[in-house]
């Protein structure tokens, strides 16, 4: 048995089965620290970057806790964004697979309250949520955390970030005081460990280190000059031509314009920011995550809650004031063992936050010239898939094999030609090679899925 095995816990032999089936043979580093104290009902403040494990670090642990007979709320895991608090909920629901009886809601902003207040009635062991969103639901007397043991607050500097102290503030004085607290989170500045002093008892402090691999992710500094940043971004992504890229403005206004100028130079780019419906995130991201956009333009705060497992660059359109952002940024490209790359475009008036990302490293970054890159002499290469959306989702009973069968079956589509299928309450996304897109289309739209017609859209 390896120092690392999830064996090497006290564990349910049912919940090491399940962590065996769904691929988790070793602990990841955060896992290896956390765990311990937290399997030991010590409270718990961890330092990790996305892509980590720590939603398996506390999942576990919130798991290992709880008492299935109890149905009031034991375990509840705060996030800054409705997209981490999906991920993180199933996340939850595949690590909880080992038993039928646990419940797990997802409570967010953005959807009606008539439902989230149905599935409170009937119980719930853990509940996953936005701040705003939960405080609510404590005002309005839809939920209550008389039960609670264990709270975790997921991603806690972006939610401080975001303005949501004070909602943190009245949820955590609604809980008990007996209770054990998790605060994870991707940077350690005062205001978290404020926040620790305020929330926390004698917690045990686990920090993984964020400095990454250089040979991981090739990182390069372009200089430029303020007004051709849009410019020099799209002679970027010509000339590296990467599958998908994350880039990075730090103002939602930025974020719009510099996906719409991108657009029209011919790339297939998205913006993703707070001004958003949430349904227009929800397609944003899917499409995204599903291969059929190339370029995701993000502020940092938007940024959270995506995980794009194979990203193969990210751009600093500008460089963040925080070098411990900037490690987390170029973080997301150059994972499980895949090479990445990091390209910065960098101003005379940003020397200096050049030199504390050097010194941060311990490290200097390689520079090159903008002139010295190939300019593209071909069109740009389309994104190989095509997102549909169907206008029903778990509401309607739909299931990724509902659509997957309705493809494969009577459209006749070969299931090599079906991307990634994702179901939200109220409408599907599905992607499908673009070569295929238009039979989908049409194929979906004339035949009944699950005993009736929807209507079927497409995105190119």
């Amino acid at each position: 048995m390896t120092p690392n095995a999830f064996t090497s816990l006290p564990l349910k032999n049912s919940l090491l089965k399940n962590l065996d089936s769904l691929g988790y043979s070793e602990m990841t580093p955060i896992q290896a620290e956390s765990l311990p104290p937290i399997l030991a009902g010590s409270d718990v403040i961890a330092q990790a970057k996305t892509g980590s494990g720590k939603t398996a670090a506390f999942g576990i642990g919130l798991l290992s806790r709880l008492v299935e007979s109890c149905f009031g709320v034991q375990g509840l895991v705060l996030c800054p964004t409705r997209e981490l608090a999906d991920q993180v909920g199933k996340e939850l629901r595949r690590l909880a697979r080992f038993t039928d009886n646990i419940k797990i809601l997802v409570l967010c902003g953005g959807v009606p309250f008539g439902p989230q207040f149905a599935s409170l009635e009937h119980g719930a062991h853990i509940l996953v949520g936005t701040p705003g969103r939960i405080l609510d639901h404590l005002q309005r007397g839809s939920l209550d955390l008389k039960t609670l043991r264990m709270l975790v607050l997921d991603e806690a500097d972006r939610m401080l970030d975001m303005g949501f102290a004070e909602d943190l503030a009245r949820i955590v004085a609604s809980a008990p005081t007996n209770r054990q607290t998790l605060l994870f989170s991707a940077t350690y500045p005062e205001a978290i460990a404020d926040m620790s002093a305020r929330v926390q008892q004698d917690p045990v402090t686990v920090k993984v280190e964020a400095v990454h691999d250089g040979g991981q992710i090739e990182q390069i500094f372009f200089m430029v000059k303020p007004g051709e940043r849009i410019a020099a971004t799209a002679r970027l992504l010509g000339h590296y031509r990467p599958e998908s890229s994350l880039v990075f403005c730090n103002t939602r206004k930025e974020c719009q314009e510099v996906a719409e100028a991108l657009q029209e130079r011919g790339f297939s780019a998205l913006a993703i920011h707070g001004d958003l419906e949430q349904r227009e995130r929800d397609q944003v991201l899917a499409r995204f995550a599903n291969k059929s956009a190339s370029v995701l333009v993000a502020t940092d705060v938007a940024a959270r809650g995506i995980d794009i497992k194979e990203l193969s660059a990210v751009i600093n359109f500008e460089l963040t004031r925080d070098p411990e952002v900037h490690i987390h940024r170029i973080g997301r490209t150059g994972r499980a063992g895949a090479q990445g790359l990091a390209l910065s475009l960098v101003t005379a008036a940003e020397t200096r936050r050049v030199a504390a990302i050097e010194d941060y490293l311990g490290a200097e970054v390689a520079r090159a010239e903008l002139e010295a890159l190939n300019m593209p002499t071909s069109a740009l290469p389309e994104a190989p898939m095509v997102t549909l959306c169907i206008e029903g989702g778990r509401k309607n009973k739909m299931r990724p094999g509902d659509i997957l069968g309705a493809l494969t079956g009577e459209a006749g589509i070969p299931a090599d030609e079906v991307g990634k299928i994702n179901v939200f309450d109220f409408h599907t996304y599905v992607a499908i090679r673009r070569a295929s897109a238009k039979l989908a289309l049409a194929r979906l739209g004339a035949n009944k899925i699950k005993g009736r017609f929807y209507k079927v859209r497409s995105f190119r």
